[in-house]
C-alpha cells in the first residue's frame, strides 16, 4: 500500500538524483492535479544491460511507485531494429528483449528493493499492432516539426549530428516522442542524453490535433520531462587532465557503455568480476570532479535517507567508518582522508550486497542460457 503524501513530499523524492526537471512547476501543477499519473521510461534492446540502465535508471523508478504514480518500461524493439542493434535482427531483438533485457531489469528493480510486480512493460511491436492511433500520431509529431530539427534529435541514438544515416533513422524521434502520447503519459523519463526528443515532446504538446495529454478540463497540456544522471564508466579519459570548459563535454564521451566491457558492471556480472573491474578503475588521489567512484557512489550507493556506505582499514590508516551521506565522502576523498584504495574496496562490498539479488535473479537455466546468448551475440554482431 503506498503510503499517502503531500505534494512538498512527492516533489523531494521524484527530484532527488535528477539532472534536469522541465519544469518543475509543471510537475507541481501535475501532482497538484488529482489526474492519473503514469510514468514511461523506454530501452533499446541492445548489449548486456549495465548498472546505469539498471540501477541508476530502476531506482528512480522506485521512488515513482513510491509516490504513487503508475510505471511502464517501454521495451523498443522497433527502435532498436532501427537503430541496427543486435545486427538489425527483429526477431533475435524481440526474443532477446522479452527474455533477458527485461529480466535484466526485473533484477535491476529487486536490488532496490522493488516489487517486480510494480512493474508494467511494453514491447513495442506490440503497442504498434493494428494501432491506427499511434502512426496517427507520428504523422501528427512529423507534421509539427521540421526535418532539420529531427536530423539534429538523431544523436538520441547514439549517432553524431551530421553522420550519414539511412532514411528510417529519421522516423526514430517522432516514434519516439508519439510513444509519450499515445500511452498517455505525462512523465516522460529518461537519461540526459535523451533529452532532445523529449524537449520536442513539449513543443509538440499544444499542436497535436488529437491524441494530445489533457487536464481535468480537457485542456493540452505538457508530458513532464525529468533527466536523470549519466554515469561515468571506470576508464581513464583519453585527456588528462580535463582541459579546462570541456568537462561536460567528455563526461558524455566517458558515460558507462555496453560496448566498452572494462568501463562497466553488468547486472549479470558475478562477485568476482565486480571486484575485478572496480579494483582497475580510474580514481585519482583527492580528484571529486572526474572521479567514477565517486560518482558511483552518489548515484548508486547514496540514493535515499537509509543509505549508508563502509569503510573498513586498519587503524594506523584512521580505522573503520561509515558514511551516511555523500557530502562527507566527498569532502574526505578531496581531502586526502580517505585513500582510493579504500573507497575502491568499500564501493567493491557495496556493489556486490547491492547486486545480491541480481545474482539471485540471474542463478537459473533459462536466464543463464539467455545471458550465454546475449554475450554471443555480441562478439559475433
Amino acid at each position: 500500500m503506498v503510503k499517502k503524501m503531500s505534494v512538498e513530499e512527492k516533489l523531494r523524492i521524484i527530484k532527488r538524483n535528477t539532472e534536469e526537471i522541465m519544469t518543475e512547476e509543471g510537475l507541481v501543477k501535475l501532482l497538484d492535479s488529482g489526474i492519473k499519473l503514469k510514468h514511461y521510461i523506454g530501452f533499446e534492446i541492445s548489449g548486456k544491460p549495465h548498472l546505469g540502465h539498471g540501477l541508476v535508471c530502476m531506482s528512480k523508478v522506485k521512488d515513482f511507485v513510491d509516490c504513487g504514480i503508475e510505471v511502464v518500461i517501454f521495451l523498443a524493439d522497433w527502435h532498436s531494429w532501427i537503430n541496427d542493434k543486435l545486427g538489425g535482427d527483429m526477431e533475435v531483438i524481440k526474443d532477446v528483449g522479452v527474455n533477458y533485457f527485461k529480466e535484466a531489469l526485473i533484477a535491476a528493480y529487486k536490488c532496490v528493493d522493488g516489487n517486480p510486480k510494480d512493474l508494467k512493460f511494453v514491447l513495442g511491436s506490440e503497442l504498434y499492432h493494428n494501432n491506427d492511433r499511434f502512426w496517427e500520431t507520428v504523422i501528427d509529431v512529423s507534421k509539427n516539426t521540421t526535418l532539420s530539427r529531427i536530423q539534429r534529435s538523431t544523436t538520441i541514438m547514439g549517432r553524431k549530428e551530421g553522420e550519414g544515416l539511412d532514411f528510417a533513422k529519421l522516423i526514430y524521434p517522432p516514434m519516439q516522442v508519439a510513444d509519450i502520447f499515445v500511452q498517455d503519459i505525462n512523465i516522460a523519463h529518461a537519461g540526459l542524453d535523451q533529452r532532445k526528443a523529449q524537449v520536442i515532446a513539449r513543443d509538440v504538446a499544444s499542436k497535436l490535433k488529437s491524441n494530445f495529454l489533457k487536464d481535468k478540463k480537457g485542456n493540452k497540456i505538457k508530458p513532464i520531462a525529468i533527466h536523470g544522471h549519466l554515469i561515468l564508466g571506470l576508464q581513464k579519459p583519453p585527456v588528462w587532465p580535463v582541459p579546462k570548459g570541456k568537462k561536460q563535454d567528455l563526461w558524455s564521451q566517458m558515460k558507462m557503455s555496453k560496448s566498452i566491457p572494462s568501463s562497466a558492471i553488468y547486472m549479470t556480472d558475478g562477485e568476482e568480476e565486480i571486484r575485478k573491474k572496480i579494483k582497475n578503475a580510474f580514481c585519482p588521489e583527492g580528484e571529486i570532479e572526474f572521479n567514477p567512484l565517486l560518482d558511483w557512489a552518489q548515484y548508486l550507493v547514496f540514493i535515499n535517507d537509509k543509505s549508508k556506505l563502509e569503510v573498513k582499514r586498519p587503524e594506523k590508516f584512521g580505522g573503520d567508518v561509515t558514511y551516511k551521506d555523500y557530502e562527507t565522502l566527498e569532502r574526505d576523498f578531496s581531502e586526502k582522508k580517505l585513500h582510493p584504495m579504500d573507497l575502491k574496496n568499500a564501493m567493491a562490498d557495496k556493489l556486490v550486497e547491492i547486486m545480491k539479488p541480481a545474482m539471485e535473479h540471474f542463478n537459473n537455466a533459462k536466464l543463464q542460457k539467455y545471458k550465454k546468448r546475449m554475450e554471443e551475440l555480441i562478439i559475433t554482431r
